[in-house]
C-alpha cells in the first residue's frame, strides 16, 4: 500500500474545485461555486469557498479569500508560519513599552526575559505557532515544573499564555492553546513561620551584638520591618519626607529595586495596594528620633547605604543572611579558623572550592567565620577538596565535635526577610485584626472584590500600632 497524502502545511490550501451552483431557464450556468481545503491556523482542515459568475470569476474570488485567511492582520506581520521565536520577541516588545509606561514593573520584565531566555525559548522558540497544541504546550509547562519548580513554571505559563494571546489578537491562531492547560498548583517548600517573642528578643540581642550586623545597620532596619510589615525593598525605599513622627505615621509609596541595564531604581509599589499609609507602634517611634537626632535631609532615605544613597536590596539581604547565622561559639570559630587556614595551603579561594564542590560561595564563608553548624558530612565534604579526610586530623575531629555542641544562635538559621512580615501579621491576627486590616497593613493584594471596591486601601490602621506596641514594647526594641 501506498503512503497516504501528506498534510496539508498550515495556512496553505489543497486544490480548488468548481462546480455549477445556478443556471438560468435555458439551463445556462449563472452563478458558479468554487471551493478548496484549507488548514487553518487552529490546526482545523475547513472547507472555503467563494462564487462568481463564471469559472475563473469564483476561482479568483476564492484566491482571495484563501490568501486573506492566511496573512497576518494587517496589524502586524505574524502568521501561523512563523515561529514562535518571532512571536516571543513582539510579545518583549509590547511589554517592554508597557514598562516604560509605567503600567508594569521592570523587575517583572527582567524575570519574564529571564525565564523566556532560560527556559521557554530552548524548548519552543524553533515551533511554528500553528504547532503550539495545548498537549505539545501541556508537556514543555510540565517539564519546567519537573525541571525548575513550580514558581518558575508558573511564569512560563503566564508568558506562553500572554504570548499566544497575542498571536490571537493578530489572527494567527484563533484559540490560544494554553486556555484549557490546568494551573499549577505546588505546596510551598518551607510554609511561611513566623517568630515567637521569645525569638524576637533573641533577633534584637543577637542583632545588637554582632559588629557586622551593626556596621550594616540592620538593628534598626529589622525592628522597622517588625514595627510596619513592610518589603525589605519598601523600607530601603523610604525618606525622611515620609516620615511623621508627631502625627505617628510612615506613607510607603515606593520600592527599590535593581534592574538590569539600569542600575538601582526607586520606582512606585507595582500595585495600588502597596500605597498606603501606617501607624507606627511607639518603640518604632523611639528609634527614628534617635535616628533623627543624628542629623538627616527630609529627601534622604532613612536607611542609606554607607554613601548615603538608597540601599540594594540584594545586599541587604545578604548581610541579613550572614547576621542571622552569628557566630555560635568559640568552637566554632576557631573550627573555621582551622578550615580556611586549610584551604589557603591549597591555594584556593572559597570560589574555587564553592565551584568544585558544588556549593554557594556563601556557605564556605560561613563555616570559616563559625556562623553556621557544622555537621561531619558538611565538613568531611569540605576538605574532600584540599585532599583531606577526618582521618587524617585527630585535631580537626576534636574540633568538629565542640563546634557541634547547640548554640542558642541555631534557633535564628532558619529566619528569612519574609518571616519578619509574617511575625507583623500574626501579631495583628493574634490582636483580633480582620483579614482586610492585616492586607492593609502588609499592603498585600486584595482579599475579594468586594473589599477593594468598597474598602480604602490608603486609611490606616489606628489599632494596629496599638497591637505591635503590645506584642514588642517590652522587648527591649529601643
Amino acid at each position: 500500500m501506498g503512503s497516504g497524502r501528506p498534510p496539508l502545511p498550515i495556512g496553505s490550501w489543497g486544490k480548488i474545485s468548481s462546480r455549477v451552483l445556478k443556471t438560468d431557464a435555458k439551463g445556462k450556468a449563472t452563478q458558479y461555486l468554487a471551493k478548496a481545503n484549507f488548514h487553518d491556523h487552529d490546526g482545523h482542515v475547513r472547507d472555503v469557498s467563494a462564487t462568481g459568475r463564471n469559472k475563473t470569476a469564483a476561482e479568483q474570488a476564492l484566491l482571495v479569500k484563501l490568501r486573506d485567511r492566511a496573512k497576518v492582520s494587517q496589524a502586524g506581520e505574524l502568521t501561523a508560519m512563523d515561529k514562535i521565536g518571532k512571536l516571543l520577541d513582539l510579545w518583549e516588545e509590547k511589554f517592554t513599552k508597557l514598562v516604560a509606561a509605567g503600567t508594569r514593573s521592570p523587575t517583572s520584565y527582567d524575570t519574564y526575559q529571564r525565564v523566556t531566555r532560560l527556559h521557554i525559548r530552548p524548548a519552543i522558540a524553533g515551533l511554528r505557532i500553528g504547532e503550539a497544541t495545548t498537549q505539545r504546550l501541556d508537556k514543555v509547562i510540565s517539564k519546567i515544573t519537573e525541571n525548575a519548580g513550580a514558581s518558575t513554571a508558573k511564569t512560563a505559563r503566564a508568558i506562553i499564555s500572554g504570548a499566544m494571546s497575542l498571536a490571537v489578537r493578530y489572527n494567527a491562531i484563533t484559540v490560544n492553546p494554553m486556555r484549557e492547560i490546568e494551573a499549577i498548583e505546588a505546596a510551598p517548600k518551607n510554609p511561611p513561620r513566623a517568630l515567637t517573642a521569645e525569638e524576637v528578643t533573641l533577633l534584637r540581642k543577637s542583632l545588637a551584638a554582632d559588629p557586622r550586623a551593626v556596621d550594616a545597620d540592620l538593628p534598626d532596619l529589622v525592628a522597622f520591618m517588625l514595627g510596619t510589615g513592610v518589603r525589605i525593598g519598601e523600607a530601603l525605599a523610604v525618606t525622611w519626607s515620609q516620615v511623621d513622627l508627631e502625627a505617628g505615621t510612615v506613607e510607603i509609596t515606593h520600592t527599590i529595586a535593581r534592574v538590569r541595564g539600569q542600575g538601582l531604581i526607586r520606582k512606585t509599589t507595582k500595585s495600588t495596594a502597596g500605597q498606603r499609609l501606617l501607624p507606627l507602634p511607639h518603640w518604632l517611634i523611639a528609634i527614628l528620633r534617635a535616628r533623627q537626632a543624628t542629623g538627616f535631609r527630609l529627601d534622604d532615605p532613612v536607611f542609606p547605604d554607607t554613601t548615603g544613597n538608597f540601599r540594594d536590596p540584594s545586599n541587604t539581604r545578604r548581610h541579613l543572611r550572614t547576621a542571622l547565622s552569628p557566630i555560635g561559639s568559640t568552637a566554632r570559630r576557631n573550627l573555621g579558623l582551622t578550615l580556611r587556614a586549610l584551604r589557603r595551603t591549597t591555594k584556593q579561594t572559597r570560589k574555587d572550592v564553592a565551584t568544585k564542590i558544588g556549593w554557594p560561595q556563601h556557605r564556605v564563608e560561613l563555616i570559616e567565620t563559625g556562623r553556621i553548624k557544622p555537621t561531619t558530612d558538611l565538613v568531611t565534604e569540605l576538605i574532600a577538596a584540599y585532599g583531606l579526610t577526618l582521618a587524617d586530623s585527630s585535631d580537626l575531629v576534636t574540633q568538629l565535635e565542640a563546634a557541634t555542641q547547640p548554640a542558642d544562635s541555631d534557633r535564628l538559621s532558619w529566619i528569612r526577610s519574609h518571616a519578619l512580615r509574617k511575625t507583623t501579621a500574626t501579631a495583628l491576627d493574634a490582636a483580633g485584626h480582620t483579614a482586610r486590616q492585616v492586607a492593609d497593613q502588609l499592603g498585600q493584594t486584595k482579599i475579594s472584590i468586594t473589599q477593594d471596591v468598597y474598602m480604602g486601601r490608603k486609611v490606616a490602621n489606628p489599632a494596629a500600632a496599638e497591637a505591635l506596641d503590645d506584642a514588642f514594647g517590652d522587648l527591649d526594641m529601643g
